[in-house]
């Protein structure tokens, strides 16, 4: 199957020529590439959220996948939904996907299913692949969206995900798509993100999860990013730095209603 684009003219421009210039304005040519074993980048409209992303994405050396984890919003498919072949569009390019990355998932995590419904409308690991083509056009893809869990389930999938990872003989990095804080001020969504980065830079998924969960943080993708903390610490993941932190007011102007936008890169 072929995913068809479902936002493309919406969160990013609609033609290749238009999308390509796009990134390329929040690329960072100075960065230092790393090797990472995860990240987190936001996956808002790329006016907003596209230079915290960019600066993510090149401050990575490229490996050969890149597994999506990404909260579902829509509620549709699998509450845990994995897409296992196939190939993604894009104005810009087509990636496929890793099928045999995805059938190392489907026996190493139990919870997943093997699931097309979740992606067809879902935004959050599309916004991603504008900035793979650019900077890795040869990567391939494992798309996983993820609904509630619990942290032991997080926990498990976590682990199992990093047993898949082991077994691959080339490069994988585990891209944990979220947006921080939603609709709150400026100051606030800083103050709060900050208690969530917090945790997060000191590789620890569980005090992450507690503490959005009892500072009523509305960081939508706080499961996808428990998840890849606790798969990047069972792979040996040993710091993680913020590269670059920002809210939509920085755009719009607007400081009394913001989202917050987070780029992290563990290694």
């Amino acid at each position: 199957m072929k995913r068809r684009p479902a936002v493309a003219g919406q969160f990013y421009y609609g033609d290749a020529a238009r999308l390509k210039s796009q990134v390329e304005q929040y690329a960072v040519p100075a960065a230092v590439r790393e090797k990472a074993i995860g990240i987190i980048s936001p996956h808002a409209g790329l006016m907003y959220s596209g230079a915290v992303a960019g600066a993510v994405y090149s401050s990575l050396q490229q490996p050969g996948t890149f597994l999506l984890l990404g909260p579902n919003h829509t509620g549709l498919g699998a509450p845990a939904s994995l897409m296992v072949s196939g190939e993604w569009e894009i104005p810009s390019a087509t990636l496929s996907l890793d099928e045999s990355l995805a059938g190392s998932l489907l026996q190493k995590v139990p919870s997943l299913t093997a699931d097309v419904q979740a992606h067809v409308y879902e935004h959050s690991l599309e916004v991603q692949l504008p900035f793979i083509a650019h900077f890795s056009g040869e990567a391939k893809i494992a798309p996983l969206l993820l609904m509630g869990a619990s942290l032991k389930e997080c926990e498990e999938m976590g682990r199992g995900i990093a047993a898949a990872i082991e077994e691959a003989d080339y490069e994988v990095v585990i891209v944990a798509s979220s947006d921080m804080s939603h609709y709150v001020s400026h100051d606030t969504a800083k103050r709060l993100d900050g208690l969530a980065l917090q945790e997060i830079l000191a590789l620890d998924p569980e005090r992450l999860y507690t503490t959005v969960r009892r500072e009523r943080i509305s960081m939508c993708g706080v499961v996808p990013v428990t998840v890849m903390l606790y798969a990047a610490l069972a792979l040996g993941a040993s710091g993680a730095k913020l590269v670059r932190y920002a809210t939509s007011g920085e755009t719009s102007g607007d400081y009394t209603r913001v989202v917050g936008y987070a780029g992290v890169v563990v290694t």
